[in-house]
């Protein structure tokens, strides 16, 4: 997903005619465009649907990539270390960039699992290993790298649906129906909220802290998908901080490291990304 473009903030202007006279320029540069038709409109957004799906498709493609490649040991044959350094010698990628796409390797072939445990049906089935790992689910990077930390809430929560729909008999298990299935369970768990206490406390004063700090965690998830919109999960905490994150912040008034611990939370799910900042 590409980070949205921020609009630096406009500088101070000349009043009168020559701030005038440079917007007509500006407005007469670019001719006049005839309106779109709704067949146009609708052919674009065809376009934009496909190159979207093209971008999905890929970073399933990828994560099985990766995840052949790390299970091969590809790095030895080629005389490095480890994991990271191949991948900073080979794709010029950090060590935080390198573990990410472990991450989405991991977290897809989990879900995969999940939807095979979960289907009674072999049209969910790909013919090889290979093609059966990079099936599509329509999951973005940042989708994946979001709940990579909660596979098992994820694949308890797809086998479930996912056997219930079967066994009804009321759906077929096609592959639109499964690919559905499994973006709302991420979408789900991407979104849920933090678990109630077991035993809510009578005390008055204990569960108005508990409120609090649900609202103040749930508060620092909406900052975190906020900075992954122009700072993506592939980018390093030094990268995203050098770059958008960094003017982003500036302008909506938040401390560069609280806005890179908001992203952490945001991408792990893991209060622990807090400490020290907002906790």
């Amino acid at each position: 997903m590409l980070p949205h473009a921020l609009v630096p903030p406009a500088g101070p202007q000349d009043d009168g005619v020559v701030g005038e006279q440079h917007e007509d320029q500006e407005h007469d540069a670019e001719p006049a465009r005839p309106p779109l038709t709704e067949a146009r409109a609708r052919e674009m957004t065809a376009g934009l649907r496909e190159a979207m799906d093209d971008v999905r498709h890929s970073v399933a493609v990828l994560a099985a990539r990766v995840r052949e490649a790390h299970a091969a040991r590809v790095w030895v044959p080629l005389g490095h270390s480890s994991w990271e350094s191949y991948c900073q010698a080979e794709f010029s990628i950090s060590r935080a960039q390198a573990y990410r796409l472990l991450d989405v390797a991991r977290a897809l072939a989990a879900i995969h699992g999940a939807v095979t445990a979960g289907t009674e049906t072999s049209r969910t089935r790909e013919t090889s290993p290979a093609a059966a790992a990079a099936l599509d689910y329509g999951l973005s990077q940042r989708a994946l790298i979001a709940v990579s930390s909660r596979t098992d809430v994820v694949t308890e929560l797809i086998t479930h649906r996912l056997t219930t729909l079967a066994h009804s008999g009321l759906t077929a298990l096609d592959t639109a129906t499964v690919r559905a299935v499994v973006r709302q369970a991420v979408h789900d768990v991407r979104t849920a909220p933090p678990p109630s206490p077991a035993e809510p406390s009578t005390d008055p004063v204990v569960a108005a802290g508990r409120q609090l700090t649900d609202n103040l965690f749930a508060s620092e998830y909406a900052i975190g998908e906020l900075m992954l919109e122009v700072a993506p999960a592939y980018l390093s905490d030094i990268e995203a901080a050098t770059g958008a994150l960094a003017l982003l912040c500036e302008q909506i008034g938040e401390p560069l490291e609280h806005g890179l611990a908001a992203r952490r939370y945001a991408m792990s799910g893991d209060p622990r990304a807090l400490h020290g900042t907002v906790l």
